[in-house]
């Protein structure tokens, strides 16, 4: 699999399997199994999904060698600051059993709605993600759901740079001033729910697409991604959907589709706004 290279030195598999509302238990395992099995190495994951234990038992089944995996996992809302930062990262990997993480991030900005010192907040959270990465038992650390204006509160403290930033981006949501800052920064950009919503698989623009290259509606979002030089994190629980995501290097969109995404209308926002959400 093609990869992207982290500011931080790692190399990142350029297409990672989300498992973001898949549940705990059998659900989870068999899922990213199913994935590893299908040629995933890159596995994102996150506290608050609740399947770490079910990722990381995935993981330990499929007999592929650690260090040949690239896994991600996330803080909650609820341990940000620096003891409780690092008393959840210990959380996690026990529930991986891993010793290491390959890349761990700020699930969400704290904000202004919630804290009048949101920035001291996430300075301290960030804090204790260079500690971890100067431990490494972070590989990489990074940020996740964090606007222009948190990025720059988070780089005037930083001494490691963010090497992610997780986004909400697919067709019809695009991010675009959070994205070219995060850009100049040589800070990369993932992309979670990169298929966006039902809407976005029934939109014209993307189903003529499917049938102008003969590749489906979802190959056409992840394609979307990768050619904008994003990092797509697909999630599916149906074997022949989570293989077909993968399978992608047969056909390349031309400048003039690329352009026609960009101008479809605002489309299959999750309405989840890191500056106003209440959790």
């Amino acid at each position: 699999m093609n990869t992207y290279t982290l500011n931080s030195g790692s190399k990142i598999p350029a297409i990672g399997f989300g498992t973001w509302q898949i549940e705990e238990g059998e659900p989870a395992y068999t899922a990213v199994y199913e994935a590893l099995k299908a040629g995933y190495t890159h596995i994102d994951t996150a506290s608050v999904y609740g399947n770490e234990h079910g990722a990381g038992k995935a993981i330990q089944d499929s007999g592929i060698k650690r260090e040949n995996l690239f896994v991600t996992t996330k803080l909650w809302n609820a341990d940000r600051g620096y003891e409780n930062t690092l008393v959840a990262f210990d959380k996690s990997l026990a529930l991986l059993q891993m010793d290491y993480v390959d890349l761990y991030l700020i699930h969400w900005p704290a904000n202004e709605t919630q804290f009048e010192n949101w920035e001291s907040i996430n300075a301290d959270t960030w804090k204790a993600l260079e500690q971890l990465y100067t431990e490494g038992r972070a590989k990489a650390i990074g940020l996740s759901n964090f606007p222009k204006k948190y990025v720059e509160a988070i780089l005037k403290v930083a001494k490691v740079f963010p090497a992610v930033n997780q986004l909400e981006f697919h067709p019809g949501f695009l991010q675009e001033e959070t994205i070219a800052f995060c850009k100049s920064k040589d800070i990369l950009i993932q992309a979670w729910s990169p298929l966006g919503s039902g809407r976005i698989l029934q939109n014209e623009v993307i189903v003529s697409l499917s049938a102008k290259y003969g590749v489906s509606v979802g190959q056409i979002c992840i394609k979307f991604a990768l050619q904008e030089g994003i990092n797509p994190l697909p999630k599916s629980t149906n074997p022949s959907n989570i293989k077909a995501n993968l399978e992608i290097n047969n056909f390349s969109l031309s400048n003039e589709d690329i352009q026609a995404i960009k101008n479809i209308g605002e489309l299959g926002f999750s309405g989840l706004n890191p500056a106003e959400v209440p959790f």
